[in-house]
């Protein structure tokens, strides 16, 4: 008896940024871009796809999957960074799209991490609830939080939402096998995002250039290598699991450099990974779960098969999950 994913969803927004578009705003050049990051476009949002639009999105393709209405859900939880208020959190927004009357709701704040921790929280719910019909998303949009004058952050990410309905299975071969998550505040400074300033004199925070994302790249790029290959190798001891054993990784879409070096460390082949970083840059929380929902439509995993999934993000916070499909 398990956790199961019942169905997955995704939405992307309409327009796409290439990186000719991005040389007429930064001083960049596509093959700059692409030969230190891998990625060619990303979706930027517009009217009407505002986070929780997007996550809503994604979400009805992941009920419909799931042969279920919004109604039964019971728990709504999003993972994002870039939420269009900070109260109500997006996914009360979410569950006011949906309709989803009998769901209490709730945002996490893990940056990129945010999707697989909140399925390791769900995971647990159902756990304690079999009946329980769980909603998870991680959805962002991350082109209202960058310093369109930075080239190294506005050139890396990009905006949409993923989900995920997770419910219990009686199948004793199937479901949520373990998860590996870690966090370190202390790094904060390496990447972060500063909140709007305060109000209250006493409590302005010093130094507080914008609410957007600020990164010290080559910084995040050695502890993101690292703390990933941990918490999979981490991970496989933990449950006593092969890394042969695995028929699809799905990490998170940081970059091509960052994804090549973890997949160098772990010796783990490239024709057994997931990548769509190309064509939507890094999605934060919605990386993870927009790659399931791809790779779940294009049948690249059939009941029984086991999923890797890892994610390193603003925290910073880490993590990987492992799931008998």
């Amino acid at each position: 008896m398990g956790t199961v994913i019942l169905g997955t969803g995704s939405s992307l927004p309409k327009r796409i940024m290439t990186n000719k578009d991005l040389e007429g705003i930064v001083d960049t050049d596509d093959a700059w871009i692409y030969s230190r990051t891998g990625i060619k476009n990303r979706r930027i949002g517009g009217a009407g796809e505002q986070t929780h639009q997007l996550a809503a999105a994604a979400s009805r393709e992941a009920l419909q999957m799931a042969g279920l209405s919004a109604e039964e859900l019971d728990i709504i939880v999003v993972g994002t960074i870039s939420s269009h208020m900070l109260m109500p959190s997006c996914a009360c927004f979410v569950q006011k799209e949906l309709g989803a009357v009998n769901a209490f709701a709730y945002d996490i704040n893990a940056a990129c991490s945010g999707f697989i921790y909140g399925m390791d929280m769900a995971d647990k719910y159902i756990r304690s609830e079999h009946r329980k019909k769980i909603l998870v998303i991680g959805a962002e949009t991350l082109s209202s939080r960058l310093n369109w004058d930075d080239r190294n952050t506005c050139i890396l990410f990009g905006d949409g939402a993923g989900a995920a309905v997770l419910g219990h299975s009686d199948d004793n071969g199937r479901g949520v096998i373990g998860s590996n998550h870690r966090s370190d505040g202390s790094l904060w400074k390496l990447l972060h995002m500063h909140a709007p300033p305060s109000y209250n004199p006493d409590l302005e925070v010093p130094d507080n250039s914008g609410s957007y994302i600020v990164m010290e790249g080559r910084e995040v790029f050695k502890y993101a290598v690292k703390a990933m290959e941990d918490s999979v190798r981490g991970l496989l001891q933990q449950e006593n699991i092969s890394m042969d054993s695995i028929k699809l990784f799905i990490p998170h879409q940081a970059n091509m450099r960052i994804l090549t070096n973890l997949l160098d460390r772990l010796g783990f082949p490239e024709e057994k990974v997931f990548f769509n970083v190309s064509e939507y840059g890094n999605t934060s929380a919605a990386s993870v779960p927009i790659a399931l929902d791809e790779a779940n439509r294009q049948g690249l995993f059939t009941e029984g098969d086991i999923i890797l999934l890892c994610a390193f993000g603003g925290g910073f916070t880490w993590g990987a999950s492992l799931i008998k499909w």
